[in-house]
């Protein structure tokens, strides 16, 4: 409660303040680049940035509101995104959109994972509200930094885990508070899927290396502002559309994609807090892709009254089956989590969905306390459109997805290195193994810094 206010108290003096500014110098308010008051009957005005696949699904849900500026690099792979919209205006490069068309109140944000960093800065510092996908950053730094920058901006933010304003992610926070399974101590989550072929791809496992042919960019497609702040290199499908994901460079891998909805459900009933060191154990990993499958396990210490928690994530695989488990009964088949509390299990999907207390017989004869936590009133996107208007701050605002995104990218590093490190929050720095440092901050290409 009192972060929840301190966090809404922030928001109010930061957009009354930025109110005097503007009203005694009579300066336009994107000029001063603080965010714009929109009053919650008023329509506000949202650009789309990563416009195809999951982006275009985003913009959907945004519909209630005016859709009035479409980005991609790839204007043929968003064709459908396009025709939606036709009185959107549309570009190619984020920041010539954010620097001539002065109209848009927020952005939302989904292209590929090592740009939504330099995307959302740029887009809080021009005063704009953010909804961005997960994993929010591709590193350690990025996570804290953008934390920090939308604090201090004042405006909206929240990161795409729909599972964040859901009845499921609810229901297991109440649970657990009351005590209904005893102390947690111990969760295993998992993802049963793998990347394999790299990047889901019709092709060969042979792009597990770089690929050496160099064909033609599409017709449509802008390589360079593809590539972004990464480093360089030539056009290719296994990178493009759709299966960057498995590459280190460009994408979070299966931790970055399913993990972060997977540990949103664990984070808040258990109030996480950045773990003390995480081991890692995985198969088929490579200096430039993500591997096949892994096992991660984190460290987490005690917060206030509660016990340590050792989380043990699986990727590619499942964890063993819980004791509790009825015969006859199957772990969901895509993954989920399995919280092993001192007087029994709770059991759910990757996104907290269809939370239970296992054995159905400890579920039936649980007496369920009330439903205290406000529900969400429609999408997860629609939520951030609240808190755009409201000031209040949505579910999985950048105050709570950046540490939640911060230790995916922990786990990554991990993943890298193969074995064991022990982490100094504080300072940003693992302890242990100084050659695993050079991953908290990747180097950007020259003129894509934050």
């Amino acid at each position: 409660m009192t972060a929840s206010f301190s966090r809404r108290a922030l928001v109010k003096q930061t957009a009354m303040a930025a109110g005097a500014v503007a009203a005694a110098t009579v300066v336009p308010r994107h000029v001063l680049g603080g965010p714009r008051q929109i009053a919650p009957s008023e329509r506000m005005n949202i650009a789309g940035i990563g416009i195809g696949g999951m982006g275009a699904g985003n913009l959907r849900n945004m519909e209630t509101d005016n859709i009035v500026a479409l980005c991609d690099v790839d204007k043929n792979y968003v064709a459908r995104t396009i025709q939606r919209y036709p009185d959107a205006k549309l570009f190619v490069d984020f920041r010539e959109m954010l620097d001539k068309q002065k109209d848009i109140d927020g952005v939302m944000i989904a292209t590929p994972d090592h740009t939504h960093a330099v995307i959302s800065m740029a887009a809080m510092r021009a005063g704009k509200h953010v909804y961005c996908q997960k994993p929010l950053t591709h590193n350690v730094y990025e996570a804290r930094t953008l934390a920090k920058t939308a604090k201090e901006a004042g405006v909206a933010t929240q990161m795409g885990i729909q599972g964040h304003s859901g009845e499921g992610i609810r229901l297991i926070c109440e649970w657990i508070w009351a005590g209904l399974i005893g102390e947690v101590r111990e969760v295993d989550a998992y993802c049963s899927l793998t990347y394999y072929p790299w990047g889901h791809a019709s092709w060969s496992s042979q792009w597990s290396e770089r690929p050496k042919e160099t064909p033609p960019v599409p017709t449509g497609l802008d390589w360079d502002l593809w590539i972004g702040p990464a480093h360089m290199r030539p056009y290719h499908r296994a990178y493009h559309p759709r299966t960057w994901r498995c590459w280190w460079d460009f994408g979070s891998g299966m931790m970055g994609d399913r993990g972060v909805h997977t540990f949103d459900p664990i984070f808040w009933p258990l109030k996480l807090t950045a773990p003390t060191s995480i081991d890692a154990t995985t198969c088929g990993n490579t200096p430039e892709v993500h591997p096949l499958s892994a096992i991660v396990t984190y460290h987490f210490p005690a917060r206030g009254d509660l016990s340590p928690v050792k989380l043990t994530w699986y990727e590619g695989t499942r964890p063993p089956r819980p004791a509790d488990l009825e015969d006859g009964r199957r772990l969901p088949a895509e993954g989920g989590v399995v919280f092993k509390g001192t007087k029994g299990s709770i059991m759910c999907g990757v996104y907290g969905n269809s939370p239970r207390i296992i054995p159905e017989t400890k579920m039936q004869a649980a007496e369920r306390p009330e439903k205290t936590i406000p529900r969400v009133q429609g999408s997860h996107e629609q939520d951030w459109i609240r808190a755009c208007k409201s000031g209040e701050p949505a579910g999985a605002d950048f105050s709570y997805s950046g540490p939640l995104a911060e230790a995916c990218c922990l786990g990554n590093i991990a993943q890298r290195v193969d074995t064991r490190i022990e982490w100094d929050a504080e300072n940003m720095k693992v302890t242990n193994l100084p050659e695993a440092n050079k991953y908290i901050r990747t180097e950007y290409r020259t003129g894509w810094e934050l």
